[in-house]
């Protein structure tokens, strides 16, 4: 299995490095560079939809993995943030650095730690390098051991993602995707936001990461996807699918119960095929119309006064000995 295994931790000082990987990284220098540079959104354990079965004995070797640092109730709490679009200026929102100043503040309200934070693309609004520098910065004030993230096709314009990686993308894979496990759940996070021209798109060499990154896995491992563009159709009209996202999905089939978490297109939204549901988040920066309602997917305007309401974050959770992971979405505070 490509990726790495999730330790909660730095490694003690003095700890012998682990066996290197095909990408000239061991599993431990993995660790420490996905810490910060992954894939993306914030979930927390709470009242929700089903998403997940009870880990298996990967559950046990995650918590030896976690050691002290673990909530006592073995739970996983994590929270995703998207598309905040740093950078971005125009009357829907004229301070997305406001807006997601104040989405950090409630993650960091929300009465428990993260045990990660995911952003789930388009930190930027136009790839700049003083606007990768001022999201990393600001992801900093999380107070969350871990920040992870999946690229948008927002901080890819110009360069195919090369700033991106460059700032977030140390210790990925390929384009930047990558996997990890903690708490018996096996997470994936997907760049489809490179060699597009409407849709999102994977490629073969991603989809073959997967099929290998899995092959080993239980199918009664909870799996969690994180990609930026949705990966069922949502509304292909706008561009918000994934092309070749049925290869990978029908990789994930013989999983019990499979999450997959996007942005990109600024709402809620939640469909379930089978033993897959998936989840659109929203945006701390602006909103966009529904899908259809209006000629394209531009910036829209709204009273000052609901402008938070189109905003948000989400937690996530999922607590050991239980069949379910709970996907709970806030309003910005």
């Amino acid at each position: 299995m490509t990726g790495y295994n999730d330790s909660h931790d730095s490694a003690p000082a003095g700890d012998t490095e682990q066996p290197a990987t095909e990408h000239g990284m061991s599993r431990r220098q993995l660790m420490r560079h996905a810490g910060w540079f992954g894939g993306a959104v914030v979930l927390t354990v709470a009242s929700g939809e089903v998403i997940s079965r009870i880990a298996d004995s990967r559950e046990t070797n995650s918590m030896a993995a976690a050691g002290a640092t673990a909530p006592a109730n073995s739970s996983l709490r994590f929270v995703q943030v998207s598309d905040s679009h740093i950078g971005f200026q125009g009357p829907a929102n004229t301070d997305v650095v406001g807006s997601f100043t104040e989405a950090i503040n409630q993650v960091n309200s929300l009465g428990f730690r993260p045990d990660f934070v995911m952003h789930s693309g388009d930190l930027t609004h136009l790839s700049t390098a003083g606007q990768f520098d001022q999201v990393k910065q600001m992801l900093t004030g999380m107070q969350t051991d871990r920040v992870f993230t999946v690229p948008g096709e927002h901080d890819s314009i110009g360069d195919a993602g090369r700033a991106y990686r460059k700032t977030f993308g140390m210790g990925t894979l390929g384009d930047g995707w990558y996997s990890f496990d903690t708490h018996g759940v096996h997470f994936i996070a997907l760049v489809n936001t490179l060699s597009l021209e409407k849709l999102g798109h994977l490629g073969n060499d991603q989809i073959d990461f997967v099929r290998k990154d899995i092959a080993g896995l239980s199918s009664d491992t909870p799996i969690v996807v994180f990609s930026h563009i949705p990966l069922f159709a949502m509304y292909p009209k706008w561009g918000w699918s994934t092309d070749d996202a049925l290869k990978v999905i029908a990789l994930l089939r013989r999983f019990s119960s499979v999450t997959c978490l996007n942005g990109h297109v600024h709402q809620l939204f939640t469909k379930t095929d089978g033993n897959i549901t998936f989840h659109s988040a929203t945006t701390t920066a602006y909103p966009l119309p529904k899908p259809g309602h209006g000629p394209a997917p531009t910036p829209q305007v709204v009273p000052a006064r609901q402008l938070k309401d189109a905003l948000g974050i989400r937690t996530v959770g999922y607590r050991q000995g239980d069949r379910e992971l709970a996907v709970k979405d806030q309003r910005l505070a």
